[in-house]
């Protein structure tokens, strides 16, 4: 196996847990190809553990083990045993789930989705890529899957100078695949849905939006219906607000099989939407944002939290005491403080007191690793309107 030399900063980084090792903490590359597993060593020449080499990413190295040993098939099989075995614990009552989330499962730069008897993975760097068959043969003799698909419209793949070509890796698959998820039958385009082909991350706050929800509610960013559908139970009415015509389409089908007759979805900006809706003077008793991540990078945070800021005081316009919002940011770059804070600065606009009444984050499916902080992106705040 080749060697890859770092700095004594990256070292650090290493022993503060964290796998990822960027270029300028590497000081000899040696003759490392694209995509191949090599040993890690500090500036002494020890050996810190085996990574997969980037020759294009900022983040040259990802960190798979603290062992100096072959990434060999028994390797990938054992991780992937242990994260199939660890949604037998936390997602055992759900056709579609997280199978691997990366550095979460220990396996920094794949992701794997299952949905029923299919399987979606994402892989996002030169090593998983090239290690893609051996991958999927991991999996066909873990969970026997109808088809296997490599979903790599991905742009974090533009930086490792990849494909983003969709590929099937196994077997067939069809354009849509019915799951079963807290209770309703949902319709997942793995081929060209958001993310995987549903928002996998969000299962565990639409059960908990259906505990709080009541009277007349409203979805906004409700892509293909989660919060809404999940919501209708427990409502007299939910309407569901997105600017994707094909993701209301799928959100209709889904509200169609599941006889779901209280619910309507309307297609408009949600921002403009909730404008109109407070000269209208419209009042509702439960409000879901869940937008798209405002803060794609660093450099546009400030941005993003007036975003979150002017969503947040509209929505919170619109509800009367005893209203409760659910309000989500999946930008890493905006943490659970900064949240509370716009969302408590748009509180103080709109002259609304606040309760808060749940602090939760991503699905368990989706676990957090405490000495990697990328692995915590999803924030959900539910709040009572006193």
């Amino acid at each position: 196996m080749k060697s890859v030399k770092i700095s004594r900063k990256g070292e650090s980084r290493v022993e503060s847990g964290h796998p990822w090792i960027y270029a300028s903490d590497v000081t000899e590359r040696g003759d490392a190809q694209r995509g191949e597993a090599v040993r890690v060593l500090n500036p002494k020449g020890r050996c810190l553990g085996v990574a997969h080499y980037s020759s294009t990413s900022q983040i040259t190295l990802r960190l798979l083990t603290r062992e100096d040993r072959t990434l060999d098939r028994s390797f990938y099989f054992g991780r992937l045993r242990d994260a199939f075995s660890f949604r037998k614990r936390v997602a055992s009552e759900c056709e579609a789930y997280r199978l691997v989330h990366a550095e979460g499962d220990l396996l920094p730069g794949l992701i794997a989705d299952r949905y029923g008897d299919y399987l979606v993975l994402q892989l996002l760097d030169q090593g998983m890529d090239a290690a893609k068959n051996t991958l999927t043969e991991c999996l066909q003799e873990l969970m026997s899957p109808k088809g296997v698909l490599a979903r790599n419209d991905v742009p974090v793949r533009k930086l490792e100078a990849l494909s983003q070509e969709p590929e099937v890796l196994a077997g067939e698959i069809p354009d849509r695949v019915p799951v079963r998820i807290n209770g309703l039958t949902l319709q997942a385009d793995l081929k060209g849905g958001q993310k995987t082909g549903v928002y996998l991350d969000q299962r565990e706050n639409y059960a908990a939006a259906a505990r709080w929800a009541r009277g007349r509610a409203l979805d906004c960013f409700t892509s293909t219906g989660g919060f809404a559908l999940s919501m209708a139970g427990r409502c007299e009415s939910v309407e569901g607000v997105d600017s994707s015509p094909d993701a209301l389409k799928t959100a209709d089908a889904n509200r169609r099989a599941n006889g779901i007759e209280n619910v309507t979805f309307r297609e408009a900006n949600a921002f403009d939407y909730l404008s109109g809706l407070a000269l209208a003077r419209r009042q509702f008793d439960a409000i879901v944002l869940d937008p798209p991540a405002f803060a794609k990078s660093r450099a546009n945070l400030d941005s993003a939290l007036r975003g979150y800021k002017e969503i947040n005081y509209k929505a919170l316009k619109l509800l009367q005491p005893g209203g409760v919002l659910v309000t989500c940011s999946c930008s890493y770059h905006v943490n659970e403080a900064a949240l509370f804070q716009v969302v408590a600065e748009a509180a103080l606009d709109a002259r609304r007191t606040l309760r808060v009444l749940e602090r939760r984050t991503q699905a368990s499916d989706h676990p957090i690793m405490l000495t990697v902080p990328e692995t915590l992106y999803l924030k959900c705040l539910i709040l009572e309107v006193l």
